[in-house]
């Protein structure tokens, strides 16, 4: 950067000091605004290698004294996320972990674990889910947490609909961070991956699946909770997830409606 003050010996001198000191002020102003975002940046981070390193002690079954992270380039800059981080080891080598924010803004960032001389890892993190114990046993003692398991086993890119899923109460300690708790946040997802009878399901075993199809007739409410409801056979003009906002056509007057996906070929009108 370059002082554009320039000065001889005349009226204009008498300026150079205040021209000095508005480059200054301006100079330390940018220093003032990078050492804060150095020190936001390094508050996220440090957050964010707590959540990953607790995630990988449960998932690779390793102790916090036996690994650590390799450094994150300084140019990064972390933003904070708005809901829990979804995690998973999307390669054959366990030592890359993905770390997801599925919130606004979404973003992913990929951190590599090393491990101590002498360590190897656990059993693979997308595996680490042990079958749930039976807690009618009296050796279930101490505190619970309810998770959702598969009634039979789903093979990756099924849809887990509500038959093919229980809820069930289990000891709390080992139990994952991403664990799922309710069928109605996984209801109607897509298996990423094959999962077991028994096990627990996560948060990053499961996607937001495709439950309305273009083309495919669709069952749309109108006025449901207003005394009310009106249902009707509409054709959907777009593909569209549960939540999602969709296009939808009457087929009879070839009217054009607008609708919130609400489940299989189901939508709830606006």
């Amino acid at each position: 950067m370059q002082l554009l003050c320039h000065s001889r010996r005349s009226p204009v001198h008498r300026g150079l000091g205040a021209c000095v000191r508005r480059w200054a002020a301006l100079l330390l102003s940018v220093f003032c605004m990078g050492t804060a975002a150095h020190a936001q940046n390094s508050v996220v981070s440090d957050k964010l290698l707590t959540e990953v390193g607790q995630w990988v002690q449960q998932s690779q079954q390793l102790d916090a004294s036996q690994f650590s992270f390799a450094a994150l380039d300084g140019r990064v800059q972390l933003q904070s996320c708005d809901r829990p981080l979804v995690m998973d080891t999307p390669f054959a080598a366990r030592e890359t972990v993905r770390v997801r924010c599925l919130g606004n803004p979404s973003w992913q960032l990929y951190l590599r674990v090393l491990l101590k001389p002498g360590v190897a890892p656990g059993l693979p993190a997308q595996n680490s889910a042990a079958p749930i114990p039976n807690t009618s046993s009296p050796a279930a003692t101490g505190a619970t947490r309810r998770v959702v398991v598969a009634s039979q086993t789903l093979r990756a890119g099924s849809i887990a609909t509500r038959d093919l899923l229980r809820e069930v109460d289990v000891p709390a300690q080992g139990v994952e961070l991403q664990a799922l708790g309710s069928i109605k946040e996984v209801e109607n997802s897509e298996l990423v991956r094959d999962v077991q009878a028994g096990v627990p399901l996560r948060a990053f075993d499961v996607r937001r699946a495709v439950v309305v199809k273009q083309g495919q007739l669709v069952m749309l409410t109108v006025g449901q909770g207003n005394g009310f409801s009106i249902t009707a056979r509409v054709e959907a003009m777009q593909d569209g997830k549960i939540g999602d906002q969709i296009r939808l056509k009457n087929p009879e007057s070839g009217r054009l409606l607008t609708g919130i996906v609400t489940g299989p070929n189901a939508a709830r009108g606006l």
